[in-house]
């Protein structure tokens, strides 16, 4: 079968209008929603499609609409709320973590709120420290929520797909800076398991685990590396919650090493549960103290001159991973060189343009 190769915007424009065709229960709204420019092309051409009592724009009323949400799951529609900014979702954590994710428990199963919530994360272009943070482990800290990371466009089709036929609540978080990626998508509508993470290249010398944007990093520095003879498993966790620890845990028995990479601070971070989960269970497999690569303690910078400091990249971290195997006969300057973007890192990597 011929390769269909589209953006991962593409993709998820894509589902929700297979989704939206296939279920009339499917609502869509959000800030932004019918803009001409259709929140970074992902929902244009919905509203000419299905009309303003199915698509509609958000006042900046967050809290608020998110309960309306959440009543209508409960009256069997099915929401799907976008946030252009995740940070913006900081005003329906209440909603979300105290009515959204307890009602089945709350009722012993006998009522359910199928809402998706679309939740972009992202820097650079002067985000700052107000629109550009990646804030998956706080709403992966709570039971109730399904909280997926889609790397690819085909993992970003599939698992909408799978979020809209879902019973329970589950947010979906998008990086930008992959949303102009390609890879093969099938033209159909189909739904893959929100759980369980992906091996996207083999390797026997260290566990490079990655979550979001940062697969595209990880695979960046394992092909520089492998030139250098280092054999990196690059693994795409796919999932913060549920997270996927047996699958890493098998890699590292084999590796004996492991790195995680995020897109998010490491104090309380994804990376760190992560590296407890694989010590509590493989603690006898790894030769090596593990290893995190994630954002400094600080808010997230607006100038472009401070971004090479602040954010990990393919560069810094095979540099970071030859340093910590302590593997002789490489020559650092020449692998830095060739993972040294020209580009500034406040703008999206362009050396990597899928698929995966």
């Amino acid at each position: 079968m011929a390769e269909r190769l589209i953006t991962q915007a593409e993709a998820i424009r894509e589902a929700t209008e297979q989704c939206m065709a296939e279920d009339p229960s499917i609502l869509l709204i959000g800030e932004g929603v019918p803009d001409p420019k259709g929140i970074f092309g992902t929902t244009g051409g919905l509203l000419q499609r299905f009309g303003p009592r199915r698509v509609f724009d958000m006042p900046i009323a967050e809290n608020g609409l998110t309960g309306i949400c959440i009543g209508a799951a409960l009256g069997g529609m099915r929401p799907l709320m976008v946030h252009q900014r995740m940070d913006f979702a900081l005003l329906c954590v209440d909603q979300l973590v105290n009515n959204a994710a307890k009602w089945r428990f709350m009722f012993a199963g006998a009522a359910e709120v199928p809402l998706v919530v679309r939740m972009i994360v992202g820097r650079g272009w002067g985000q700052g420290p107000q629109h550009g943070q990646s804030l998956q482990s706080l709403f992966a800290h709570f039971p109730g929520l399904t909280v997926a990371m889609p790397a690819s466009a085909r993992d970003a089709k599939g698992m909408l797909v799978a979020a809209l036929r879902q019973r329970d609540p589950v947010i979906l978080v998008e990086h930008r800076w992959l949303h102009g990626l390609v890879d093969d998508v099938p033209a159909e509508a189909y739904a893959l398991p929100l759980a369980g993470a992906v091996v996207r290249r083999p390797g026997r010398h260290l566990t490079l685990a990655a979550a979001s944007y940062m697969v595209v990093e990880a695979l960046l520095a394992a092909e520089a590396l492998a030139e250098w003879g280092i054999e990196v498993e690059v693994i795409d966790l796919r999932m913060a919650r549920p997270l996927d620890a047996e699958t890493v845990v098998a890699s590292v028995r084999r590796t004996g090493a492991l790195a995680v990479a995020d897109t998010a601070w490491l104090h309380c971070g994804l990376a760190g549960e992560l590296v407890a989960r694989v010590c509590e269970a493989a603690w006898d497999a790894l030769r090596h103290a593990p290893l995190r690569f994630g954002l400094p303690d600080f808010p997230s910078p607006t100038a472009p001159s401070l971004c090479r400091e602040y954010y990990p990249d393919a560069e810094s971290m095979a540099l970071a991973i030859c340093r910590h195997l302590r593997v002789e006969g490489v020559d650092l300057a020449a692998l830095s060189q060739g993972l040294r973007r020209a580009e500034p890192r406040d703008v999206p990597q362009k050396d990597f343009t899928g698929p995966f």
